[in-house]
């Protein structure tokens, strides 16, 4: 038999709640799944999903050692269940993106000397300087946002060079806030981590370098010369250049599996870890995307990524390194006001029910005869506006609308949003591009209908669960075959087209262009 026939390929996912392993043949079908849920599987944490919200509510940590005791757990199990680690060629993973770990002076030594008789966590447990790591979430570093724009030129001289402003949960900012509140603590540490990058030092044995796609949501990196920025280092932390490392391109094989894991879990000697990347970036991954591709995740936010050939620097939204090829881009916009905001006007205005929702959306017209509601039940990331605010045909405020304009109204208004950002960022809808939609709301053929007549382009669907995991076997397939990505994904199900543009919505998207001012 083919010895590639046999061969596997590992995804591993560190998100905020749990960590998700899933394995692929050759052929691209999923032979394993399995998972380590952080509060349920590790109560001795006090997690609350996935996380610590301290006092002050808006610092947000995750204690670093249960993420390596996620690890143990998440292996254990596998080979409980007699997965053969022998046959994996190649591993990748994903990490909850700007989330960081602190490596405490002396624990390259620990880990280049991990002993197969006991758990990785045991052995670990004094490793890091920082014990309780800043992730996502924290938004307690406005301050320190402010600081490093001024100190580069300003929030549009950030974004030239990083591809974002300054954000909270951006890891520089995190740095800097703990190089200026804690400062023994980030003298006692000689390397800094990504959430990735620290989960592929658990496969290798040694400190794994952070690659560009995830490295860009750090307002560190340069994303035009893939370098760290001189300018962005020395504004968050003395001698943060040695700290970091290097950054890598995110297909590059970074080095074999440790001693610890062939003596432990039977891996094979010669299976090659390929870089670990972001969640979102891994995501993107997973959809298998052709450049020009739009990709709208319709969840509790709805999120907007594409496949960029170039990028240009706006103060909204974020530009990454493409982790799929390096010489191009990845633009990401987020949402806050995303289901629950159409879960709430399903609620009121369609008797709580979907089917009276869809009923809706299909008996109203596109544009809604001139009418445009706004809804931003919470404070939206851009604008940053809260309140619920409706017009009329004649551009004139009204208080409310009747049922079916509302909910026609929701949908519209949100998916125009989502076009005027991303094609802020760089994005234009063409005469190839496909919107991919994943999410809840993708099950909603009515929903899909508005999306294609605003885009102006088909709508495709696909179940695609678990993308960063399966998007990370993709990139550890990629990064060891070493060919285009799009032959690495022949064999991924093809999306189903489920919408095309209604006839004459084209002209009434004309239409309406003035009104993309309102959102």
């Amino acid at each position: 038999m083919d010895a590639r026939s046999e061969r596997l390929f590992l995804g591993l996912d560190f998100s905020t709640q749990q960590i998700k392993a899933v394995a692929i043949n050759d052929a691209l079908k999923i032979v394993n799944e399995t998972a380590v849920k952080f509060d349920t599987d590790l109560p001795e944490y006090k997690t609350q999903g996935g996380v610590h919200i301290h006092d002050d509510q808006v610092t947000v940590t995750a204690p670093t050692i249960m993420w390596v005791k996620a690890f143990d757990l998440l292996l254990d199990k596998m080979k409980k269940d007699g997965f053969p680690f022998d046959k994996v060629a190649g591993v990748s993973g994903a990490g909850q993106q700007h989330g960081s770990v602190y490596w405490r002076s002396g624990s390259a030594q620990i880990l280049r000397n991990l002993s197969e008789k006991t758990t990785l966590h045991q052995q670990l447990q004094n490793c890091f300087s920082v014990p309780e790591s800043p992730i996502w979430m924290d938004a307690s570093t406005t301050k320190n946002c402010r600081e490093l724009e001024e100190k580069v030129g300003g929030p549009l001289r950030l974004a030239e060079i990083t591809g974002s402003r300054g954000f909270e949960r951006y890891t520089g900012n995190q740095i800097m806030k703990i190089s200026q509140t804690r400062p023994s603590e980030y003298k006692d540490t000689e390397r800094i981590s990504l959430v990735s990058s620290f989960a592929a030092s658990l496969l290798i044995g040694d400190y794994a370098p952070i690659d560009l796609s995830d490295g860009s949501g750090m307002n560190l990196l340069d994303i035009t010369t893939k370098k760290w920025s001189p300018e962005c280092l020395e504004a968050c932390g003395e001698d943060l250049s040695s700290k970091l490392g290097e950054p890598v391109p995110s297909k590059q094989i970074v080095g074999n599996v440790s001693q610890f894991l062939i003596g432990r879990y039977n891996f094979s000697p010669n299976c090659k870890v390929i870089a670990f990347t972001g969640d979102n970036p891994a995501s993107l991954a997973g959809v298998a995307p052709k450049l020009g591709d739009a990709i709208i995740s319709l969840g509790s936010s709805d999120t907007v990524f594409s496949w960029l050939p170039r990028q240009n620097a706006e103060l909204e939204g974020h530009i990454f390194v493409n982790p799929i090829d390096c010489d191009t881009y990845m633009s990401l916009v987020c949402f806050k006001n995303g289901s629950l905001t159409r879960e709430r006007i399903k609620d009121d205005c369609a008797e709580g029910s979907w089917e009276k929702f869809s009923e809706y959306l299909t008996k109203t017209p596109t544009g809604n005869n001139g009418n445009i509601g706004i809804y931003f039940d919470v404070m939206e990331i851009q604008p940053l506006v809260q309140g619920i605010f409706r017009f009329d045909s004649a551009d004139q405020k009204v208080s409310s609308f009747p049922p079916e304009v509302e909910v026609r109204a929701v949908i519209e208004s949100q998916m125009m949003a989502r076009k005027l950002y991303m094609e802020l960022r760089g994005m234009h809808i063409g005469p190839d591009t496909r919107i991919l939609a994943t999410g809840g709301a993708s099950l909603n053929r009515a929903i899909l209908q508005v999306i294609s007549d605003v885009f102006g382009a088909p709508v495709f669907v696909s179940d695609i669960p678990n993308s960063a995991a399966l998007g990370s076997c993709y990139r550890a397939k990629h990064g060891l075959e070493g060919c285009d990505f799009s032959d690495v994904v022949l064999n991924h199900p093809q999306p189903e087209c489920v919408a095309r543009p209604t006839e004459g919505a084209s002209q009434v998207s004309k239409g309406r262009a003035g009104k993309d001012r309102y959102v």
